[in-house]
C-alpha cells in the first residue's frame, strides 16, 4: 500500500486524507443511525403504561429524554400535555426537527467528500500529466519521469473512483435511513397524542 501511495505522488494525499474522514463518518453513522437506538419499538407502549399507572412526573420526562431521539421528542410532547392538543403537536414537530438534524448531522460531509473525490483525482491526473510534458527535452524523454507521471495519473484516477464510489453508496443510505426514521417516528409521536387526548385507545 504505502508503495502504490509513493508511486501515486503527493496529490493522492488528499484522497487518502478524504478515505480516513469518510470511513470514520460511515463507521459511525452506521452505529448510530439504528433502529433501535432512535426508536426503540416498544416505547410508545411503555410510556402508555407508565402514564396509566404513575402519570408525568419529572424523572420519567428526564428519562426519556435521555434515553433515545424518540424519547426526547415523546418528552417534549409530555411537558404540555395539560394543553390542547394542537399545543402538544407542535411541541412535538420542534423536537422532532431537532432531532432530524442531529441525525443528519456529518451526512453533508460525507456527500461532499463523493462528490469531490473524483476531483481530486482528477486533480492527481492533471499533475501526473504536467511531469510527464515536463519531462520532454530537446535530446528526448526520461523514462523514469515519464513512468512516474503515468504512475501519478492513473493511480489518483483509480484511488478518486476508490473513494467516491462507496462514499457515494453510504451517503444514499443513510440519507434513506434517515426518511425512514423520521417517517417512524413522526407516527409514534402522533400516536401518543392521540392516546394522551382520547383519540386512540393504548
Amino acid at each position: 500500500m504505502l508503495a502504490i501511495v509513493e508511486a501515486a505522488g503527493w496529490p493522492i494525499w488528499f484522497l487518502v486524507l478524504a478515505s480516513i474522514i469518510s470511513g470514520g463518518l460511515i463507521i459511525e453513522r452506521m452505529i448510530f443511525l439504528r433502529s433501535s437506538r432512535i426508536a426503540p419499538p416498544a416505547l410508545l407502549d411503555e410510556v402508555v403504561k407508565e402514564l396509566k399507572q404513575r402519570g408525568v412526573s419529572d424523572s420519567m420526562l428526564t428519562k426519556l429524554a435521555a434515553g433515545s431521539p424518540l424519547g426526547s421528542i415523546f418528552s417534549a410532547g409530555l411537558k404540555n400535555i395539560k394543553s390542547q392538543p394542537e399545543v402538544m403537536k407542535e411541541s412535538i414537530e420542534e423536537a422532532g426537527r431537532a432531532v432530524t438534524r442531529e441525525l443528519d448531522r456529518f451526512l453533508t460531509t460525507l456527500g461532499t467528500i463523493a462528490s469531490i473525490s473524483p476531483l481530486l483525482g482528477l486533480f492527481g491526473t492533471v499533475v501526473g500529466m504536467i511531469e510527464i510534458f515536463g519531462s520532454q527535452s530537446a535530446v528526448g524523454n526520461s523514462p523514469s519521469v515519464l513512468a512516474h507521471g503515468i504512475s501519478v495519473a492513473l493511480y489518483n484516477t483509480a484511488f478518486g473512483l476508490i473513494v467516491a464510489v462507496p462514499s457515494m453508496i453510504f451517503y444514499r443510505h443513510f440519507r434513506n435511513r434517515v426518511d425512514i426514521l423520521t417517517v417512524e417516528m413522526e407516527q409514534q409521536a402522533i400516536k401518543l397524542v392521540e392516546v394522551v387526548h382520547g383519540q386512540r385507545q393504548g
